[in-house]
């Protein structure tokens, strides 16, 4: 299998991981306030740890300042939602769905750790569009909707805002690249 149709075969089992994972969080009809915590987290997390191994290996400058940009960011991100968590009393609850995701994110990273070069810098930032498009899907669907902490839905509501400025320039850059064949 040449490296083209590799990547294209990991883009592909990732979006459907990634469906999967939207499946189960809609089966989840009482998903609760503590799951929804657990979700953010672990989210930001795989986003952290991703951002961390593009820092490393990416070579595209783009790609780079995206990779910083995931770090920083999704890192505030977890710091603001333990703040609100620790507010509200919440203690996150590790579910199906953050389990999913954590499993995701580590065979994301596995793919990634292989990769080298341009080959590396398409595979993290076409996957940061389709875990950014899913995350979106989610907090819509799913998180918002069965939040039922004001503030917490508050800030599910101001995260949807920065996710999509996230998977705007994701998306940038993915048609940079593409550009430069």
């Amino acid at each position: 299998m040449n490296t083209h149709s590799g990547f294209k075969a990991f883009l592909t089992f990732t979006i459907v991981l990634l469906i999967g994972i939207i499946t189960s969080t809609y089966a989840s009809a009482a998903i609760t306030d503590e799951e929804i915590a657990h979700i953010v987290v672990t989210a930001n997390t795989i986003d952290i740890t991703a951002g961390k191994l593009a820092l490393g290996k990416a070579t595209n400058a783009d790609v780079k300042k995206f990779a910083d940009w995931m770090v920083n960011g999704h890192s505030s991100i977890n710091t603001s939602a333990a703040a609100l968590v620790a507010k509200l009393k919440v203690t996150p609850k590790d579910n199906d769905t953050s389990k999913d995701l954590a499993k995701g994110g580590e065979e994301n990273v596995a793919h990634l750790t292989k990769l080298t070069g341009a080959e590396f810098d398409k595979a993290y930032i076409s996957h940061e569009v389709a875990f950014h498009d899913t995350v979106l899907e989610a907090l819509n669907k799913t998180l918002i909707p069965n939040a039922k902490n004001k503030e917490l839905k508050e800030t599910l509501i101001k995260s949807e805002a920065v996710i999509q400025g996230h998977v705007a320039r994701a998306r940038e850059i993915v048609a940079n690249l593409n550009s430069k064949k």
